[in-house]
């Protein structure tokens, strides 16, 4: 899992090398139409200053996060890896022995956007080593609609008893862990095409076998 989201400079890079993923240029199928909206200066990096460019990427659809990925030679993460990593605290990779992670959690989740995110690497780094897996921003995970109950097959008629709002997160298996609801209940709320000025994204590499 890469140490650090996505930040604007690093998608200004891509851009330039992927003009397809312009705002002008990327189709209504692949991103809605507040795609990169942050960007009002074009794509030249030096046209934004540094603390616009290292803050970490919004308003990027999935489509346009796992197009960035394999650019990079790698992919979004699932979400059980991305749980398991946000799961530790500094100290211990089960952060639920931590009596103080859980509740700084909650009171990032309880607190109203001011506007754009800090800068990347501006919280914690976890057990793992990895930065902002909390307190920064949403992520983007390859199967974030994993969780998602259609009720579509007319032969399940019981499918439709959990056809409610949030139900996604009725897959979150502690029921005791309030942030991770949350983040299910999120994650099962979006559409591929959605951009969300909260929501990026990081990368990560399987390891080779």
């Amino acid at each position: 899992l890469d140490v650090y989201p996505v930040s604007n400079a690093d998608y200004l890079t891509f851009v330039k090398a992927n003009p397809e993923w312009s705002r002008q240029n990327t189709k209504a199928v692949f991103a809605d139409q507040n795609y990169l909206r942050s960007f009002t200066e074009g794509f030249d990096a030096a046209a934004y200053d540094q603390a616009f460019l290292k803050q970490p990427v919004t308003n990027i659809s999935w489509f346009a996060a796992r197009a960035y990925c394999a650019w990079e030679g790698k992919r979004l993460p699932t979400t059980h890896e991305w749980e398991w990593a946000a799961r530790s605290s500094e100290t211990h990779p089960d952060g639920s022995i931590d009596p103080g992670f859980y509740q700084r959690m909650l009171d990032w989740y309880s607190r109203p956007s001011s506007g754009r995110p800090d800068t990347v690497g501006s919280t914690f780094k976890n057990y793992y080593g990895v930065y902002d897996m909390h307190g920064l921003l949403w992520e983007w995970v390859n199967d974030f609609q994993s969780t998602i109950l259609t009720g579509e097959s007319r032969t399940d008629k019981s499918a439709t008893v959990n056809l409610f709002c949030g139900a996604g997160a009725s897959s979150a298996t502690a029921v005791d862990d309030y942030v991770a609801f949350m983040r299910y209940a999120f994650r099962s709320s979006l559409k591929a095409a959605y951009t969300v000025r909260g929501l990026g994204f990081r990368c990560e590499q399987s390891l080779p076998q």
